[in-house]
């Protein structure tokens, strides 16, 4: 069974021993192996030391449902300590949210994707800790979708963005800690950085693999499945497509009231689809696009993870339905994720190409052929930050 960064700080207090004041930027997804919340671990080795929380994109409790909904600050009612919001109009600690720890804490489950907001959350609080002087701590978590698979284009630096912060490929293969170790090295942030690593993770494992319980990183990444399709279908987010939020299973389910399901299939590229299969479904969301309205659409499912590309995948999906549903398909405007901008399906895409290209009939292999070039430089540079086998 894998340990995390937090298991092994729980079996090694001595490791915390040099830093003084503590703060902790955690979820309720921040769970030792025998589920007890990281701030009750912090305070049980540390005790009088943990004086700040951060929170990131839906709160620590994972209470806000969909994005760009701020969360406030707090007195965490439990631990009696100032809890700052991380997802709020700034986005970025300030000097006055550290001024009471030595060092900080991070103890967060990554999905693996270049679109999701924690690792932003992490580097931001990196960035602050350099400039204060003040050490960061990182307690690894498994990248849930394998540390050995990479894929997709690497992000283009003028679409930087709080969902993409520095030029990575969709689909990463590292764990939070490797990648926090990545952006400080690559682009010299200059953080006094310690990793606490894993023990027993091996780089092809998925989350299911580990031994470990899946506790939902964020409201709508309710299982592994879910993660590991996400890499694709959160391109759904950028159009006007519902991608199964106010479902039970968002992501993996999508559609729209005016779906022809066996039409799409006719006109989809089925060579990106290897590992899995649209099973035809009908369903009505609560919230987000298209609530309260039945939708007809499918539910993505995985038969093969090891062939199966997400991104790729997606990429073909959107293509099929566009061409499907000339007159209905539509990209959503916007904002996303605090771009205001450019179009959203391009932030979450980290260029402006990409879905204008499958739009006007261009093969999703071919897109992948030209993304090689930058796949590779990709894997040379982060090889040196890799710590696990």
């Amino acid at each position: 069974m894998v340990k995390t960064g937090l298991d092994v700080i729980r079996e090694s207090p001595e490791r915390l021993k040099r830093y003084g004041t503590l703060g902790l930027l955690y979820n309720q997804a921040s769970i030792s192996s025998g589920m007890i919340l990281a701030p009750e671990v912090i305070i049980s080795i540390a005790p009088g030391r943990l004086k700040v929380l951060f929170g990131p994109q839906h709160g620590v409790g994972l209470t806000e449902q969909d994005n760009m909904i701020e969360t406030s600050h707090q007195i965490h009612e439990k631990f009696h300590l100032p809890v700052y919001s991380l997802y709020e109009s700034s986005r970025r600690p300030s000097k006055e949210m550290l001024k009471d720890v030595d060092a900080v804490l991070i103890d967060i489950q990554d999905v693996g994707t270049r679109v999701y907001t924690f690792a932003t959350t992490a580097l931001y609080l990196m960035n602050a800790c350099a400039d204060s002087g003040k050490p960061v701590i990182v307690l690894d978590r498994p990248n849930p979708v394998n540390g050995r698979d990479v894929q997709g284009n690497v992000l283009d630096p003028a679409y930087t963005s709080f969902v993409g912060p520095y030029p990575i490929p969709m689909r990463h293969g590292m764990t939070i800690g490797e990648l926090m170790g990545y952006y400080n090295g690559k682009y010299e942030l200059g953080c006094d950085l310690d990793v606490v690593r894993m023990e027993c993770w091996e780089r092809g494992q998925y989350f299911d693999e580990t031994g470990l319980v899946w506790a939902m990183p964020s409201p709508n990444m309710p299982t592994v499945e879910t993660a590991i399709v996400y890499p694709g279908q959160v391109l759904l987010e950028g159009t006007r497509l519902s991608e199964g939020r106010g479902t039970t299973r968002p992501f993996e389910i999508f559609g729209a009231p005016y779906f022809e399901p066996e039409r799409i299939l006719g006109n989809l590229d089925t060579d990106c689809l290897d590992g899995a299969i649209m099973r035809e479904i009908d369903f009505r969301p609560t919230f987000n696009k298209f609530a309260n309205q039945t939708c007809k659409g499918f539910q993505l499912h995985v038969t093969n993870r090891n062939k199966f590309r997400p991104y790729s995948a997606s990429l073909a999906i959107i293509a099929s339905i566009a061409m499907t549903h000339t007159d209905d398909f539509g990209l959503f405007e916007g904002p996303y994720e605090y771009v205001f901008d450019k179009r959203p399906i391009d932030v979450i895409a980290g260029d402006k190409t990409i879905v204008d290209a499958i739009l006007s009939g261009t093969r999703v292999a071919e897109l992948e052929e030209s993304w090689n070039d930058g796949l590779r430089e990709f894997m040379q540079d982060r090889g040196e930050f890799l710590l696990y086998g």
